[in-house]
């Protein structure tokens, strides 16, 4: 299989957590964003919206969105599970994942931020509003596990929760959040930050890294 991706996508973050966490190796390739492969015409072929993550399996399947391709992972390798048995507990780990990967990170990331700044607002105040963006949906997800028990966003394995939580916090400091107050997301980030599937998957390890 083959992962193509950017170091610093959290979307492409994830799926390399997910990927090592179920001990499966696969081809990295990468397309830089800030000069722009994403929207070259051979890889708009294979991905129309011209974004990373996209994981081609070994029978020559094009999959997109991080997350389909988690849970693509998650039905084609259950071992180990990223999603808990109970369907509660499976909805609210659900829940937490899509707070990050459908409110917080999309409108917070690069093209999105690009796009203001074409509008005339000054970097400054793009910024600011990412910083903004991050605290607020970071502030929503540390109330969805306050009574959860740790060290990790649902107990004690990692999950899909973890899976999205650990890249948006990068992205969180990245813009200048102060996430300091949220005392249950740090402990399920150090929590994952100590599992060899997290740690082989931070940014400055991939092989595109700056």
């Amino acid at each position: 299989m083959q992962l193509i991706g950017y170091f610093r996508s959290g979307a492409s973050y994830r799926v390399r957590i997910g990927l090592n966490l179920k001990g499966i190796g696969v081809e990295h390739a990468s397309r830089h964003l800030r000069k722009g492969e994403h929207k070259a015409p051979d890889y708009l072929a294979i991905n129309p919206q011209g974004l990373v993550p996209t994981l081609v399996t070994d029978d020559g399947q094009h999959l997109t969105q991080s997350l389909a391709i988690l849970e693509w992972l998650e039905e084609t390798h259950p071992t180990p599970p990223m999603l808990p048995k109970d369907p509660i507990a499976r909805a609210r780990v659900r829940a937490f994942a899509l707070a990050i990967s459908c409110d917080v990170h999309p409108v917070q990331n690069l093209g999105v931020l690009n796009k203001l700044k074409a509008y005339g607002i000054d970097e400054a105040r793009v910024n600011q509003w990412a910083a903004e963006t991050n605290h607020d949906g970071l502030a929503a997800c540390e109330k969805l596990i306050a009574d959860e028990a740790g060290p990790f966003c649902f107990g004690a394995e990692p999950t899909l929760a973890d899976i999205c939580l650990v890249p948006q916090l990068v992205n969180a400091r990245r813009f200048g959040a102060d996430v300091s107050g949220f005392k249950r997301l740090l402990e399920a980030e150090a929590a994952a930050l100590a599992h060899p599937a997290f740690a082989a998957a931070v940014p400055e390890k991939q092989p595109d890294a700056e």
